[in-house]
This record gives structure tokens, C-alpha cells and sequence, in this order.
């Protein structure tokens, strides 16, 4: 059994002992013992930085993924200029410059390139040359058959085709009214002896003549008469070149003392077309073919002109003249335009040639 004294010795032990608030040291903020009477809260740790949300993005039109923005061109750049860890870092070779020739090549190699590059544009060079030539000689040739085609049409081909009994005349006459003429007299082939002028033949004479083919037309009233000519020539183009020149430079066309005389044929309304009926005529020196077409009108009541008009003339505006009015002008223009164009359309396709004897008697058949 315990004694008294030991167990106020253990009270006194287990007790704690009383303090007095009084007695306690002041707290401050420098003190190392926590205030008393505050708790202190934990420690917050620090929020992560926000991370800028990009825009969305529209679906890709193929509905594949849309490209990532950090990985363009404009995605920011760390500091200090080094690229960031997601943009793209792309570094060039060094281009090739034009000498850069691969060594595989080599000087042989580029030696041989600038040889068949020679030997090729020679090669155009030469095929250009060549076909240009060819196409020359082509046309130049084409040229010469013509000419000698046109040459011989007066005795290789019929009356009728040189001549047609009938010529169409649209738009030919004054203000661009239509004309017909009818043939009605067809003259024997000739010389040049009694058919022109003597003046007028001298002027010819350069270019010979070998054969002299004519005929006489009227209108589709009978009031006028229009004979139409082709005097064959012995010339080459050159010299039926140095005719025509002469014509345009002089105006030998215009000249009246160099008028085409007309062939009046018996029993016909042209038996009156004389010299002194001759109202208006024309001239053309034909270069592609040694012809010289000519035409000449005048009144089919054989009424005498004082002032005969050459055609170019006689068709201009304003012109005031008794053939201008009349249209004699056109008269002749127009036929003469027109069995030129046939000349030359049976020039470049003629037909099958014809006895020599053939076409002259047919010539001989029409003639009156």
C-alpha cells in the first residue's frame, strides 16, 4: 500500500503547470514561436501560366486534318532569335548556277552537245533554204506554163470561149445597173496591118503581133455598139512588163489619136461604127500573159462624136459628156473587163487543145 507521500508526488508530476497569460513574452512577426491564437493556412501552390488557345480552325476541304499553326511560317520564334521548338527549320542547298555541269558530263560531253546542236540548225537552216527555193521555182514555173498557155489560146481554142455569144454584165453599167451584151459579128483573125491606128501601132510594134482576134457586141437595146479585141503579142513577160510601165507613165491610154479602130460588120447594127462613131475606149497591156485587150463603143445609129472620152473618164462622178451620159464608158470598160477575166480563167485551166485548122475555121464560120 502506497504511502501518503508518493501519491502527492505523482499529482504533483501528472499536473500541468498553471502559467499566467500575463507572464508570457509579447509575439512579433520576428518572433520564431507561431502566434497563439492564428492558425496558419498551408501554402498554395502557383498556377501553371495559361496557354493561349488558338483560333479552330476550318476542316480541311478534302475533311483531312486542318495544317497545326506552330508548325507555319509565323509561329513564334524563341529569344534571342533561335527558331522555337515547333517551327520548322528548312535550310537550301546551293543551287546550281549555269556552269554547274555535272562532273559526269565533262568537257567531251558538252563538246559533243555543241556540235549536234551545230549540225542540227545547219540542217533547218538548209531545209528552210531549200523548200523556199523549191517553192520559188514552183511558182516561178506555174508562171512561165501560164504565159505560154495564154500564148496559144487564139489558135487552141474555139470562137465561143474567147468570144462568148452572150456576156453577162452585172453591175457594169452606170450606178451599178446590169448589162447583157450579144454578139453579132465576129471578125476573121488577122495581122495588125489595117486594124489600128498608125501611131497606135508604132506604139505596139515593140511587142509584135501574131494574131489579131475581134468581135462586135451590142447592148440588150440595141442602142449601142462595142467591139472587143485581143492582139496576140510575140513578147516575153518582160517586155510586155516594159509596155505596160510605158502606158501608165505616159498615159498612152488616155491619148485619143491613140484610140482602137472598131470592126463594123456588114448587115449588122454596127455596119455604121466608123472612126468618127468611136464615143469612148479603153486600154489594158496584160503583163501575165502577151495579150493586150482594148474595147471601143460608140451609137449603134451611127451618130458622129466630136470629143471622144477615154473610159476611166467617161465612168468617173461627175463626169458630164455626151459618153459619160450616154454610159458608152461602161460600154467598153465593162465587156472589155469581162472577156479579159475569161482569158485569163482558160489561161490557167484551158481545155483540151484543138487542132490548129479547127479554130480558125470556126473563127472563119463566125466571121462577118
Amino acid at each position: 500500500m502506497p504511502s501518503p507521500g508518493s501519491a502527492d508526488e505523482a499529482e504533483a508530476v501528472s499536473a500541468p503547470p498553471v502559467v499566467d497569460p500575463d507572464a508570457r513574452p509579447a509575439w512579433s512577426p520576428t518572433s520564431a514561436v507561431r502566434h497563439p491564437d492564428y492558425a496558419v493556412p498551408p501554402p498554395v501552390p502557383p498556377k501553371p501560366p495559361a496557354r493561349p488557345t488558338a483560333e479552330p480552325t476550318a476542316p480541311a476541304p478534302d475533311g483531312g486534318m486542318s495544317p497545326d499553326p506552330a508548325l507555319s511560317w509565323s509561329a513564334p520564334m524563341t529569344p534571342n532569335g533561335a527558331p522555337g521548338a515547333t517551327r520548322p527549320v528548312v535550310t537550301f542547298a546551293r543551287p546550281e548556277g549555269f556552269g554547274d555541269t555535272p562532273r559526269a558530263v565533262g568537257r567531251r560531253a558538252r563538246t559533243v552537245l555543241a556540235a549536234a546542236s551545230l549540225v542540227l540548225g545547219m540542217g533547218l537552216i538548209g531545209g528552210a533554204v531549200t523548200g523556199s527555193w523549191l517553192v520559188g521555182e514552183s511558182g516561178a514555173s506555174s508562171e512561165r506554163d501560164t504565159y505560154t498557155t495564154a500564148a496559144g489560146l487564139w489558135h487552141n481554142v474555139p470562137v465561143d470561149q474567147l468570144f462568148p455569144p452572150t456576156v453577162d454584165g452585172q453591175g457594169a453599167g452606170p450606178g451599178g445597173a446590169d448589162r447583157t451584151w450579144t454578139r453579132i459579128a465576129v471578125a476573121p483573125d488577122s495581122g495588125c496591118a489595117d486594124a489600128f491606128d498608125p501611131l497606135l501601132r508604132q506604139v505596139l510594134a515593140p511587142v509584135g503581133c501574131a494574131r489579131l482576134l475581134r468581135a462586135t457586141y451590142t447592148d440588150a437595146t440595141q442602142s449601142y455598139v462595142t467591139t472587143v479585141g485581143l492582139l496576140f503579142t510575140t513578147a516575153d513577160a518582160t517586155a510586155m512588163g516594159s509596155l505596160e510601165t510605158r502606158f501608165d507613165k505616159e498615159g498612152l491610154a488616155r491619148r485619143t489619136d491613140l484610140m482602137p479602130r472598131a470592126y463594123a460588120a456588114k448587115g449588122t447594127v454596127a455596119a455604121g461604127f466608123g472612126d468618127r462613131q468611136r464615143a469612148s475606149w479603153t486600154i489594158s497591156v496584160l503583163t501575165d500573159a502577151p495579150v493586150v485587150v482594148y474595147a471601143v463603143s460608140g451609137w449603134a445609129d451611127g451618130r458622129t462624136v466630136d470629143s471622144p472620152q477615154p473610159g476611166p473618164e467617161a465612168t468617173a462622178s461627175g463626169a458630164t459628156t455626151a459618153p459619160a451620159q450616154a454610159g458608152l464608158g461602161n460600154e467598153a470598160q465593162g465587156l472589155a473587163d469581162r472577156i479579159e477575166r475569161s482569158l485569163r480563167k482558160t489561161a490557167v485551166a484551158p481545155p483540151s487543145e484543138q487542132p490548129q485548122k479547127q479554130t480558125q475555121r470556126k473563127f472563119s464560120e463566125h466571121a462577118s
